[in-house]
C-alpha cells in the first residue's frame, strides 16, 4: 500500500533548519509540511513566507502550505512565489470555496482543503472535482499536545469511501499521528500523514532514522 509521510516543519529546530533539511532528503521524506495560521482561527501564530522561501532554496522536496487562517485569498500568490507546491486552506470559514481553488491552482499550485474534527465530510459534496488534497484534522487545531480523537480513523474510512470515485484525491491526515496510530490511518484510507514531535521530531535520535524507523512501523502493521 503506498503512502507518503510529509514531516511538519514547525517541529523543526529552525535554528538549524539547513542541518534538518539535509537530515529530511536523507531519510526520504515525501513532502514538508508548512504551518500557517493568522491567530483568529486558532489561538496560535504559525510560520511566515520567508522562511519557506529559504526552504525551497536549499531542497527540492515539495512543500504542503496548511493555512489555518480566516480569509486564505491574500496569501496565495505570496506561498506561491515563495515555491510551494500546494495549498491547503479550511473550509469552515470560507463562502466561496471554489474561488478560493481556482486562485490557488491559477497560481500553479496543488488545492486543496482542510476539516476539522467536528466538521462534515457533507460540505465536501461541491468541491471535489477543484481539489487535489484533502486533509483531516485528527486533533482540534491549535492545541499543543492534544491526542488523537478516536472517531477520526472511522472518519477517514468514510472518506475514502466517499471519494470511490474520485481515486486521484489525496486523503492527508494531520494531527495524532504516533507509530501506534499511523498504520491504522493507512489502513482505514489515509494517503499522507502528517509527521512531527510525536515520531520524526522526536530529540532522541537523528530525523533521518526516525523516518526509517516510522516507515517500518507502518508497513509492519498493513
Amino acid at each position: 500500500m503506498k503512502y507518503q509521510l510529509t514531516a511538519s516543519i514547525i517541529c523543526a529546530d529552525l535554528l538549524n533548519l539547513k542541518e534538518e533539511m539535509g537530515l529530511l532528503k536523507k531519510g526520504k521524506i515525501d513532502r514538508i509540511h508548512f504551518d500557517v495560521m493568522d491567530g483568529i482561527f486558532v489561538p496560535r501564530y504559525g510560520l511566515p513566507p520567508e522562511i519557506l522561501r529559504q526552504i525551497h532554496e536549499v531542497t527540492d522536496i515539495p512543500i504542503t502550505v496548511h493555512l489555518m487562517v480566516q480569509d486564505p485569498e491574500p496569501y496565495i500568490e505570496v506561498f506561491a512565489k515563495a515555491g510551494a507546491d500546494a495549498f491547503v486552506f479550511h473550509i469552515e470559514p470560507i463562502f466561496h470555496a471554489n474561488r478560493v481553488l481556482k486562485k490557488v491552482k491559477d497560481a500553479g499550485m496543488k488545492a486543496g482543503v482542510a476539516l476539522n474534527p467536528a466538521t462534515s465530510l457533507g460540505v465536501l459534496d461541491y468541491v471535489l472535482e477543484d481539489v487535489d488534497v484533502i486533509m483531516l484534522m485528527a486533533i482540534n487545531p491549535g492545541i499543543l499536545g492534544h491526542k488523537l480523537i478516536p472517531q477520526m480513523l472511522k472518519k477517514i474510512a468514510d472518506l475514502k469511501n466517499k471519494l470511490k470515485n474520485n481515486p486521484d484525491i489525496k486523503i492527508e491526515i494531520d494531527g495524532g499521528v504516533t507509530s501506534e496510530s499511523a498504520p491504522k490511518m493507512i489502513a482505514n484510507g489515509a494517503d499522507i500523514l502528517v509527521c512531527g514531535n510525536s515520531t520524526i521530531f522526536k530529540s532522541d535520535e537523528r530525523i533521518d532514522k526516525k523516518i526509517k524507523q516510522l516507515r517500518q512501523v507502518i508497513d509492519n502493521g498493513l
